[in-house]
């Protein structure tokens, strides 16, 4: 069965996901990752997230593509070191670039609305069960 592009591609991107989790673990185990945030539009309001919740935009949740769901996550904005504790609850986010899409509620609490896209800097403090 001939392989495609988009199947190499995406087996790479998450071999590399792989050896950046395992490089940022550290011996302590401890997540943290550096990168652009965005957050999610309006119209996802009241739809079902990859975990089956329903995303709600006053919840302070995230999209992480790699965390497992449930996992609680310290999101840093460097620029006012503002931050907010997320669950993720759903995958993405889907945009070249970004590691974590937050609800509206998360992206107010660091200041990032008006920008639309951000540096954050991530931190789980506690996993999923």
């Amino acid at each position: 069965m001939p392989v495609s592009v988009f199947t190499v591609g995406r087996v790479l991107l998450l071999l590399a996901a792989g050896q950046a989790l395992s490089s940022c673990a550290g011996s302590t185990g401890t997540f943290t990752q550096s990168g652009q945030a965005s957050y999610y539009a309006d119209k996802f309001n009241g739809r079902e997230t990859a975990s089956g919740t329903i995303y709600r935009p006053g919840k302070r949740t995230a999209a992480h593509n790699t965390l497992p769901f449930g996992t609680v996550v310290r999101v840093t904005n460097p620029r006012n070191h503002r931050s907010v504790k997320v669950t993720v609850t759903d995958r993405g986010p889907h945009a070249k670039g970004r590691i974590i899409d937050l609800s509206k509620k998360a992206a107010r609490k660091i200041g990032i609305v008006d920008a639309g896209v951000a540096p954050v800097q991530l931190k789980v403090v506690r996993k999923a069960h």
